[in-house]
């Protein structure tokens, strides 16, 4: 008996009197590709809610912010990206970005209060905050860097950091992750 006679057999309810097809290889190989087939049928299209509720309606973009940060510092936006990289030391924060070349932001919580899972990179991400544009000095900005390298698992090079600069977040407060 083939797959396909099986297959009509079980759907019409028939029982299956088969005795070859239920003697050893015949029915492993028949068991594993049914569940092939069932676990292949499930797929994960759900949604994680991280923080408060989103409530901020109209779309910002990423590039908008980074290119005019005095225009957004201190405003609630509502950002739309791919998230590109997780905080892998306490899931305080991520890296949405607009597209495959585009600068992305962080979107940083206090730690504890929103813990992101390393797993998330590569979702999709609606994300709720507001924008803080801060001038750090040289000095600042080789501790933050250095931080950041270490979170992150990453050798830091103190030569590429640069200075005085204005560093954009988003001071997280919600997000919806999909997949």
């Amino acid at each position: 008996m083939n797959l396909q006679e099986f297959a009509r057999r079980k759907i019409h309810g028939y029982i299956i009197s088969n005795n070859q097809l239920c003697k050893g290889q015949n029915m492993k190989k028949t068991i594993l590709l049914l569940m092939c087939g069932v676990l292949t049928s499930v797929s994960y299209s759900g949604s994680n809610k991280y923080g408060k509720k989103i409530t901020v309606k109209e779309k910002t973009k990423i590039s908008d912010i980074l290119s005019q940060p005095k225009k957004f510092n201190g405003k609630r936006v509502l950002v739309e990206g791919r998230v590109v990289d997780v905080c892998t030391d306490q899931g305080c924060w991520i890296m949405i970005s607009e597209g495959k070349d585009s600068e992305p932001i962080r979107f940083k919580v206090d730690d504890g209060v929103i813990v992101f899972p390393v797993d998330e990179k590569g979702g999709t991400v609606r994300a709720q905050g507001v924008v803080n544009a801060k001038e750090y000095t040289k000095e600042e900005l080789l501790k933050q860097e250095k931080h950041h390298a270490e979170e992150a698992g990453k050798a830091f090079d103190p030569s590429t950091v640069k200075g005085p600069k204005v560093v954009v977040i988003l001071k997280g407060e919600g997000a919806v992750i999909s997949r």
